[in-house]
């Protein structure tokens, strides 16, 4: 199931992105930033995928080791912030794009 979710996930993207004329205006509201707005999206999912992946292994790793809580909380926190800093540089991206 997870394939095909996949599977169908990229071909809907590869169907918009292939869809539009080259050289003609972008219907509707998205003035030429189609793909700056599916670029985004992506780096969402991917940056909320990342952040739970890193909680659960982070509370997997204080449950093991009490003791080592704060260390863990630190580090994981950071990464968070790093991993958060990705879908700004997209989205300062997408707001360059005219």
């Amino acid at each position: 199931m997870k394939k095909f979710l996949t599977t169908a996930f990229l071909f809907t993207l590869a169907v918009a992105a292939f869809a539009q004329v080259p050289g003609a205006p972008a219907p509707g509201i998205f003035e030429g930033k189609f793909l700056a707005h599916i670029a985004l999206a992506i780096a969402a999912a991917g940056c909320g995928m990342a952040q739970g992946k890193a909680v659960v292994a982070a509370c997997e790793g204080i449950a093991r080791n009490p003791q080592a809580a704060g260390n863990i909380r630190t580090t994981m926190i950071i990464g968070l912030a790093l991993i958060e800093a990705l879908v700004i540089y997209v989205l300062v991206a997408a707001f360059a794009v005219k």
